[in-house]
């Protein structure tokens, strides 16, 4: 049951962080601005979570009275190797988030202390485990832009408002996670950015409701998996929603993802930390998944769920090795140069368990274009990898309103059965966008589970159904749209427009005695 309590104390804080968000930018535009807000939030998290890690061990000591905080950096020093290693960074007292806010209104060089403190982070962690989860984690919070003023003093007066707007956002204590009010405030914080910067935000972030349905789907019958992976992870809020829906310790080995955008790669990995994920549990990459993939060695994904970018254009058969690339060698076929989903979906495939479910939302047109994607389509159905497609309602995702599909892979299907179910209707409509229900999601994720026929909603094929339709994939050709137009009886019509025709014609009777009697006179 939800608390309706703790949600309303949630809308309300993420009112207030947004407001603090929206009046610190001023006159820059809020998705250039992002990265000052996050980033700023991700220095005052692991400020307060390396501080809470020291203090909770010394009070376990008997030591209650400590504060890291208040140390002298050269007594700081002594525990720096030990915390590496236990936490994969350090940082100096003096160069504590607390620390540096309260003396950053009289600190002239506020810009070059920020410099300078980001970079001891991103040090701190090189030659340890954790040297790749840090390098160049900073790179886009650029203290000496113009965005942030036109000189030194300007730009540091926004900097210490910057440090006072979210020193002031009501997070609570590291230690009381009960909403993880850190990822929980960066996640709103992407939505809203994403909302109004239209199509640029949309390119690298999934609605919170879509994330919530792939995931159900791909954990479906599920308690807990080995690992889950994203080839497209954008700011990875995709990838946090199995922690969200099994569990904390569901996901034994961890999050691994790629993404080929360097500012969005960063912002995965400061969404990883503020989910309290320790640097050991996740892996992300900043490279071009399909030309360069990251994870070859690692044994397969139980889970992968993806919202990859619609119809990009590739290197496809430009390249001569790639139609000998293990992941797309099985199809006989590269994706068209002009349009790579099919080249994600394969990807997936290659990358995935077993034992595993892969849940990646594709644009409509793969399900029924012909040439090179009707071949991969072939290659998924005889193969039997395609367990179910979904057709989603339009208008779900920021910066496009196309009516998008979710296709659902397994390796080890039961039947020889393809499901197919159209949810077009399954949403509410909020401002300009759609959204899905939890009850939306409840009868999708239940139709997907039950594997039944439903009138005009779910329809289970055969294989043979698939392949006699040419291999298309398009919900519309499996499951019949309800017919919404008002129903019409015919013999009842036919008899009102008789009655109508005789009182007309009576009608027509008065008139010409009328006119008649008028004549005569």
């Amino acid at each position: 049951m939800v608390d309706t309590k703790k949600e309303q104390e949630r809308d309300e804080l993420h009112r207030a962080i947004w407001a603090i968000a929206d009046e610190l930018r001023g006159a820059v535009d809020g998705w250039d601005f992002k990265n000052y807000v996050l980033g700023t939030m991700f220095y005052r998290y692991i400020s307060e979570n390396l501080c809470n890690y020291i203090n909770s061990g010394e009070a376990a000591a008997g030591n209650s009275d400590f504060d890291f905080a208040k140390m002298p950096d050269e007594d700081a020093e002594e525990a720096r190797d030990g915390l590496v290693e236990e936490k994969g960074f350090f940082i100096l007292p003096s160069e504590l988030f607390c620390n540096v806010r309260a003396n950053a209104a009289n600190d002239e060089n506020l810009n070059e202390t920020l410099e300078r403190v980001f970079r001891h982070i991103e040090e701190s962690a090189k030659g340890s485990e954790a040297e790749n989860d840090f390098a160049g984690l900073f790179d886009d919070y650029d203290v000496n832009s113009n965005k942030l003023g036109s000189t030194v003093a300007k730009r540091n007066e926004k900097l210490v408002k910057l440090l006072n707007g979210v020193g002031e956002m009501n997070l609570g204590d590291v230690k009381d996670h009960s909403i993880d009010a850190f990822g929980d405030a960066y996640e709103y914080l992407m939505t809203m950015y994403a909302s109004n910067a239209g199509k640029s935000g949309g390119e690298f972030f999934t609605p919170a409701d879509v994330s919530e349905l792939l995931t159900r789907l791909g954990t479906a019958g599920k308690t807990e998996i080995n690992k889950v992976y994203d080839p497209a992870c954008g700011s990875g809020s995709l990838l946090l929603k199995a922690e969200k829906i099994l569990g904390k310790d569901a996901i034994r080995n961890g999050f691994y993802g790629q993404e080929i955008n360097i500012t969005t790669y960063n912002l995965c990995r400061i969404n990883m930390f503020l989910h309290d994920v320790g640097f050991d549990k996740f892996n992300i990459a900043c490279e071009d998944t399909l030309i360069s993939p990251q994870h070859w060695d690692d044994e397969p994904f139980e889970l992968i769920v993806s919202n990859p970018p619609y119809s990009i254009k590739w290197v496809g058969d430009d390249n001569p090795l790639l139609i000998n690339d293990p992941r797309f060698a099985p199809a006989g076929v590269l994706a068209p140069k002009s349009k790579a989903d099919m080249a994600f979906i394969m990807h997936s495939l290659s990358w995935l368990a077993s034992n595993g479910t892969a849940a990646i939302v594709c644009f409509p047109g793969i399900m029924y274009r012909g040439g090179a994607e009707q071949k991969i389509r072939k290659y998924l159905i005889d193969n039997n990898y395609v367990d179910c497609i979904i057709q989603l309602p339009s208008n779900l995702f920021f910066g496009t309103s196309i009516a998008t599909c979710i296709m659902v892979m397994k390796k080890n299907k039961v039947d020889n059965k393809t499901l197919f179910i159209d949810a077009t209707r399954e949403c509410v409509k909020v401002t300009n966008n759609n959204k899905l229900t939890p009850e939306n999601i409840n009868h999708i994720v239940d139709a997907f589970a039950r594997r039944e026929e439903v009138e005009h909603f779910a329809h289970l094929a055969s294989y043979d159904e698939v392949s006699g339709n040419d291999y298309n994939l398009s919900v519309s050709t499996y499951v019949e749209a309800e017919d919404t137009r008002e129903k019409i009886d015919i013999v009842k019509l036919n008899a009102e427009i008789k009655e109508i025709v005789a009182r007309e014609q009576v009608l027509r009777d008065e008139i010409d005695k009328i006119i008649a009697e008028i004549e005569m006179e």
